[in-house]
Parts: C-alpha cells; structure tokens; sequence
C-alpha cells in the first residue's frame, strides 16, 4: 500500500514546487503526493481515497472559497487518525493559535522552510513502518 501525502493550495505553482523538492522521495517510492486545489476538491480526495494510506495533511490557509482554518475541522472528522499542518504567508500569532486550537499539528509560513517540512513526513514516515 502507498502513502499519500496531501497538498491543498490555490497557487498552481504549488505542485511542481513540491515535486521537484520530494523528487528522490517519489522516485524512490517512499510516499506519493496528491494535490487539491480547493478545500472541496481535497474533501472529495480524502474521501474517495481507495488504495493509499493517507499519512499527512499540508493546507494553505488562505484559499477562495472554504479556508484552510475552515477545511481543517472537516479533515478531522473525516480522518482524526491524519495530522494536518497549515501552510500560511501570514504566520502571526492569533493565526497559529487558531489552527493549533482547531487541531493542526503544526504550522508553517512561506517561503516554506523544506528542511522542517522534511523532518516533519520523516516523523510521521517513522509512525507508520
């Protein structure tokens, strides 16, 4: 079975970014990577998810539509078991409380630092094998 990570952003920039930075990883066959370009289509996603093992959650916050503060509960009921963290520009404090309070398991800001985005799968890659 394979292991899906998830990214959900607006920006279609988004993708090609994360695949070039986890290259070896998907190569390899360490974990795949999905991509949602809304909070429906992530929703749809998670719930249709047939033959993977989702592991990880990455959401922007700032999305049109369904915001990634907003999307995050309905992940939580869909998939308690996945943790999810938060991609924003705008890492100020009231921000980072609320997805903390809402259930994120962590928080990063853009520019995305790949090293911490890394350490943060490798830990959950250990939780799962």
């Amino acid at each position: 079975m394979s292991l899906l990570i998830l990214v959900v952003d607006d920006e279609p920039d988004v993708e090609p970014l994360f695949r070039q930075q986890f290259r070896r990883d998907i190569r390899a066959s360490r974990f795949t990577m999905g991509f949602a370009q809304s909070a429906v289509d992530a929703l749809e996603q998670i719930d249709h998810a047939e033959g993977v093992t989702l592991i990880l959650v990455l959401s922007d916050i700032n999305m049109p539509g369904m915001s990634g503060l907003e999307l995050l509960p309905k992940i939580k009921v869909l998939r308690p078991d996945v943790p999810v963290i938060m991609i924003t520009a705008y890492g100020d404090a009231e921000t980072k409380s609320k997805a903390l309070a809402s259930g994120a398991a962590a928080l990063l800001t853009k520019p995305i630092d790949f090293s911490a985005l890394r350490q943060q799968i490798e830990t959950r890659l250990g939780m799962v094998a």
